[in-house]
């Protein structure tokens, strides 16, 4: 009888900062609030490309169910510590009615390569994902699934489509 394969999953949740009054993205965010989340969750919370970015990212775990309580925790913590500033997280890949061109990127070595080396096509990426990373041991077993995640990807592609509208406009077609 084949024994259960091991594995290890960490997930990575990046944020748009919202202000809580306008629902509109906050362009240029207080550092005091990000120093807020850093107070509560360390190095697990980092800045992304755009001030109106936020990252958190989970320790490594050996199921997904203390992954998931990790993470509910970093999304409490991020929404308790940003409330005094007027900004809230939201997860979404992206936001309805942003306007890309009035957006502050972050003042970071990387960023600013970034910023420099694609100008617009990086500024106009007001976009945020989920990361789940899965650590699988048995060499022969993560090829196989990767094989298999092949037939998937179609399907995988579909479900990671953007919003149904890009700067308050809807981007599909009018039934």
């Amino acid at each position: 009888m084949a024994s259960e394969p091991t594995f290890t999953v960490g997930i990575e949740e990046e944020y748009l900062l919202v202000d809580r009054a306008s629902r509109d993205l906050a362009a240029d965010p207080p550092e005091a609030a990000f120093n807020a989340c850093k107070a509560l969750l360390g190095e697990k919370v980092t800045h992304e490309f755009l001030r109106c970015q936020i990252e958190v990212g989970t320790s490594v775990h050996p199921d997904i169910a203390s992954a998931r309580a990790q993470l509910a925790h970093m999304r409490t913590c991020l929404s308790e510590a940003t409330e005094p500033f007027g900004v809230a997280p939201i997860a979404a890949s992206t936001h309805p009615f942003a306007e890309w061109d009035r957006l502050v990127h972050t003042d970071r070595a990387r960023y600013n390569a970034l910023a420099d080396d694609l100008k617009m096509v990086v500024a106009r990426l007001v976009i945020c994902g989920m990361h789940v990373h899965v650590g699988i041991d048995d060499d022969n077993l993560r090829i196989d699934l990767m094989q298999q995640l092949s037939y998937f990807l179609p399907h995988l592609m579909a479900l990671t489509t953007s919003s149904p509208f890009w700067r308050g406009n809807e981007t599909g077609l009018k039934s």
